[in-house]
């Protein structure tokens, strides 16, 4: 069985997520979106706010299932018999970091690391960018799936 992981914080998904999951799903027989649960940082989304908003985003693809984990994603990845990561790529400054994140999960675990570049309609997305918008009222109605977009203005409007 082919199984991958996709980690990230997700705080929020975005389509340009769910892009990248969507077309893992159909080139591994499992996919794990890890949400990454960093307790030095504070999200706007709690984790488990976070991994309810994934599930629901990801519920029409079957072999996606959400997960989360601490501490090195590839203990994570041992640990569930996982043998790739995927990482969605942006844009070339994304690369540089990804490939020494990519490397050093190889050479602890044997683990690979495989990059997909993102749609270009979501080249420029990113969760912070899509969290300064609706803090101050812009429409992100065409960025995030319609679950985020709900949590996001019940979020900010209090």
């Amino acid at each position: 069985m082919r199984r991958a992981v996709c980690p990230g914080s997700f705080d929020p998904v975005t389509n340009g997520h769910l892009d990248v999951i969507e077309r893992m799903s159909r080139v591994f027989d499992e996919v794990v979106v890890a949400v990454l649960i960093n307790k030095s940082k504070q999200g706007l989304f709690t984790t488990e706010e976070r991994i309810d908003l994934l599930r629901q985003s990801v519920a029409e693809w079957p072999n996606v299932t959400v997960d989360s984990f601490h501490g090195l994603l590839v203990d994570f990845c041992k640990a569930r018999g996982i043998q790739v990561i995927v990482k969605g790529l942006r844009a070339v400054s994304d690369f540089d970091y990804e490939l020494q994140m990519g490397q050093m999960n190889h050479s602890l675990a044997q683990v690979e690391t495989l990059f997909m570049p993102t749609n270009p309609l979501y080249s420029f997305l990113s969760s912070s960018l899509v969290k300064e918008v609706a803090t101050y009222g812009g429409d992100v109605s065409r960025l995030v799936p319609p679950p985020v977009l709900a949590a996001l203005k019940a979020k900010l409007s209090g």
